[in-house]
């Protein structure tokens, strides 16, 4: 199958309450006894899209989308500068993840994640392997270090030097020899920081992730970045988890995958994916080769590559009677 499912609304949503003032919204789409699966979004702090909702039969799935920390409709929003992200951890979102699982009743479901949000089922699976039916990843992060130093390190300006010299533009030479993602993290979250030092930083910052996912690429900037506020929050959050290596020790999630070894999985990686790399997605299937791994030729990271939904298509509709 390539073409998505009908588009549908919510017959349910609603926030849960998390640690530190957040309220995390969800809201479920399909059929209320169906097979539950939860879908876990990118950036981090891309939120759901009801693009999401499509990936499932329907007639077959209770679909579950949630927004994480501080982006998307949950609250409060990181497009508020005043917004303090400390309670924003990896740690906090598998907590939210299960707090939802029982506030709905669920006893397991199906873990659907796209990159960042491939790192985030993994971690979830990891610590709630009972919990997980079974797992469907793209565009696959796995959280090792060199991973970031690939994407913001200066691995990739290789592959799209303008690009780079643009985004690096901005700093001081001393802090473009050095830990970029920590630069732009203090520019944007330093309460120091004045609102047009953040804007400045936001607009860098996601031009250069509007440079990577496609292939072949698309210049300028992409659609969803044009709102100042989606860029504010986005940057924001990505790079203070990425100045924290998010919250992982180097390697943690593959050098744990024999916690997943019994849960079914499909691994999908386009080919030409600059911002998360095919061998991610061989690593994660090395250490866990239960799981199919499906490498789309000719497509980068959007999920929205043809094959690339095809494949994840196919690995819904293949759950969808388990």
């Amino acid at each position: 199958m390539s073409t998505l499912y009908p588009e549908i609304e919510p017959f349910a949503q609603g926030f849960i309450d998390g640690e530190g003032g957040h309220r995390i919204y969800w809201e479920a789409c399909g059929t209320r006894s169906g097979k539950p699966a939860v879908v876990l979004h990118g950036g981090p702090g891309s939120g759901c899209t009801p693009w999401f909702r499509r990936l499932f039969d329907p007639a077959k799935y209770c679909i579950i989308l949630m927004d994480q920390r501080n982006c998307g409709r949950s609250t409060p929003h990181a497009s508020d500068p005043e917004v303090d992200l400390e309670t924003n951890t990896t740690d906090e979102l598998i907590g939210d993840i299960e707090r939802l699982r029982v506030r709905l009743g669920f006893e397991k479901w199906l873990v659907l994640g796209g990159s960042f949000g491939s790192l985030l089922a993994l971690a979830y699976a990891e610590r709630y392997p009972e919990r997980v039916s079974e797992l469907v990843l793209f565009g696959v992060a796995t959280g090792r270090f060199s991973e970031a130093a690939w994407l913001f390190g200066g691995g990739l300006a290789a592959f799209f030097p303008a690009q780079w010299e643009e985004l690096v533009s901005i700093l001081r030479p001393s802090e473009r020899a050095g830990d970029v993602a920590a630069a732009f993290d203090r520019r944007l979250n330093h309460p120091a920081s004045d609102l047009e030092t953040r804007q400045l930083a936001a607009h860098a910052w996601c031009l250069w992730e509007s440079a990577t996912p496609d292939w072949p690429p698309k210049p300028g900037l992409a659609p969803r970045f044009e709102d100042p506020k989606f860029a504010l929050a986005f940057a924001r959050i990505v790079t203070h988890y990425v100045s924290y290596d998010f919250w992982l020790e180097d390697g943690q999630l593959l050098k744990e995958a024999a916690k997943i070894a019994e849960i079914p999985g499909v691994i999908i990686n386009g080919r030409y994916d600059f911002q998360s790399p095919i061998g991610n997605a061989w690593a994660l299937h090395r250490a866990w080769p239960g799981a199919e791994l499906v490498i789309i030729e000719g497509a980068g990271h959007s999920a929205s590559h043809e094959a690339t939904t095809a494949a994840i298509l196919a690995a819904t509709a293949k759950f969808a009677g388990g």
